[in-house]
């Protein structure tokens, strides 16, 4: 194991790989589907990781982008992105990563003040994007656009 570093393998022709590090498999997982759903020109390619660092491996593809996921109602979750960093090189932070905050439209339940994100993201000189991701099983059934005139 080993510090994550952007340049350490060739780029792949019309290929980009993101990286999603966070606790919330689930949502991790339906947020990864929903990219490679998007057509695209290039080849995207998104693996999932829980924390940082990632297992040596010679078969592991070049990350172009990694995506630090943080849930506002888990410290957990911030932890664990924090102590993450501590194994991604300086250079990543030169627009190969991002922060995703999760769980912003709850604010009444969330553990985790938005303001600590900001602050990290803005220590790190990353983008920050603020947002909701539920998984299909977790989200209560949508009103019924159609009412029964009886």
């Amino acid at each position: 194991m080993s510090v994550l570093r952007p340049l350490d393998k060739q780029p792949g022709l019309n290929t980009a790989t993101i990286l999603l590090v966070g606790t919330e498999d689930a949502l991790l997982q339906q947020l990864a589907d929903s990219m490679l759903k998007e057509d695209c020109a290039s080849e995207l390619r998104v693996h999932l990781a829980r924390s940082l660092p990632l297992p040596s491996s010679v078969d592991r593809p070049r990350i172009d982008l990694i995506v630090f996921v943080v849930n506002l109602h888990s410290k957990y979750s911030l932890r664990n992105v924090e102590e993450s960093l501590r194994h991604v090189d300086a250079t990543f932070f030169l627009g190969k990563a991002a922060f995703l905050a999760t769980g912003a439209g709850r604010e009444s339940h969330c553990s985790v003040h938005r303001n600590t994100v900001v602050k990290l993201a803005h220590t790190y000189r990353s983008p920050l994007f603020f947002c909701d991701l539920e998984s299909r099983d977790s989200r209560p059934p949508a009103p019924s656009p159609f009412r029964s005139h009886e």
